[in-house]
């Protein structure tokens, strides 16, 4: 995984230069579910595109969405897991487990592609419980003369 490591590399060597977070809420309007906010940021304004912003929460929110679909295959895991007292899951990754994964990889595709040039780094939920997608602004080192 050499792209989490050069994004976590360029979070390092800008610690110093942490301007703020931003934390995008949980959505809890439809329930439940794990979707966040798509109410756009002041803090982000003429740092990103309102609609590249709001693209990037919708596909987290659909990809969530995926994560807890229930469906024949779900029900499926469920009946192996309880046939093998859940050793089953030693050998195999979960429904939802896959999902994450997907999340975490398009997290990262999102900061190298979109957030790491405009001074932001996008955390993944996963690491906030899933509460918050929590945002870091770099300071624009351009802007103070260092």
């Amino acid at each position: 995984m050499l792209t989490s490591e050069i994004v976590r590399c360029m979070a390092m060597r800008l610690q110093a230069a942490v301007a703020g977070k931003v934390f995008i809420q949980r959505d809890y309007t439809n329930g439940t579910l794990c979707q966040f906010q798509t109410k756009f940021p002041s803090e982000l304004e003429n740092r990103i595109d309102r609609q590249q912003f709001e693209e990037t929460v919708r596909t987290l929110n659909n990809m969530y969405a995926e994560a807890e679909k229930l469906g024949g295959p779900s029900y499926l895991e469920g009946c192996l897991a309880c046939l093998t007292a859940y050793t089953i899951f030693l050998c195999m990754e979960t429904h939802y487990e896959k999902v994450l994964k997907k999340i975490t990889k398009y997290i990262q595709e999102q900061n190298e592609k979109i957030y790491a040039p405009q001074g932001l780094l996008l955390t993944d939920p996963i690491d906030r419980g899933l509460r918050v997608v929590e945002i870091t602004i770099y300071e624009d080192r351009s802007l103070t003369g260092r």
